[in-house]
């Protein structure tokens, strides 16, 4: 895509390492679950090749060609999944932004089209309202992902509480001290919460984790909103 050397390499690291992480997931996943991680790894895999700054590397007409036909193969394959499932049918965008992409840089006029962009010549890749449709999702799912990963539930338990035991919550003597002289009065009585212990749930390998797959997809929703946006 247009963009400085750095961003690119940098698009190039995040979609590798999502992709990668993603093969992880291959291992351990059920039948349903291997789709998915599969469909993934190549998403962050395509990415990541389409990233390369077109200074180390520029590939002929033929490259986007074929990165158009695979992700049209595998936006066909999630066409029935998506029928029935958000997720899927956010992998169908994907592979359709992916084909997107694909044919514009394909179609871009001259020798500069090779490699992401025609840099220096002022010519663009794809239309605006197609680039603007999709930057809008990706923004969107973006910000949606995000907030999925914030922790925003606690859970307080008190002495009032039916269901709490003498080891959360018991009457204590205390001395209290006088803000105004520093002096201590006698012993009061009074209540205190004690923090419950933090139990750790056994969540198996890190490539098992619902939060870390959560955080995969989020890094490859930045790196294909920065691709749209260097278009």
């Amino acid at each position: 895509m247009h963009g400085p050397a750095t961003a690119g390499w940098l698009v190039v690291a995040l979609c590798a390492a999502a992709g990668t992480y993603c093969l992880l997931r291959l291992r351990g996943a059920p039948g349903a679950g291997r789709g998915t991680a599969g469909g993934e790894a190549l998403m962050g895999f395509g990415m990541a090749a389409m990233a390369v700054p077109a200074a180390v590397v520029t590939p002929p007409r033929w490259i986007w060609l074929l990165y158009a036909a695979v992700f049209g193969v595998a936006a066909l394959r999630t066409l029935g999944p998506a029928r029935r499932s958000s997720h899927h049918l956010h992998h169908l965008v994907g592979m359709l932004a992916m084909v997107y992409m694909s044919v514009a840089m394909a179609l871009l006029p001259g020798a500069a089209h090779a490699g992401h962009g025609a840099q220096g010549t002022g010519d663009a890749g794809g239309t605006p309202l197609a680039t603007g449709v999709l930057l809008i999702y990706y923004a969107g799912f973006v910000l949606w992902t995000g907030a999925r990963l914030l922790p925003l539930q606690t859970v307080t338990v008190t002495a009032s509480d039916s269901r709490a035991g003498p080891e959360l919550a018991g009457t204590v003597l205390a001395d209290t001290a006088l803000p105004d002289t520093g002096r201590t009065t006698g012993p009061v009585a009074g209540t205190v919460t004690e923090a419950a212990p933090v139990v750790v749930p056994d969540v198996g390998a890190p490539e098992d984790r619902p939060e870390m797959a959560l955080a995969c997809r989020l890094s490859m929703g930045i790196a294909m909103l920065a691709m749209l946006l260097t278009l």
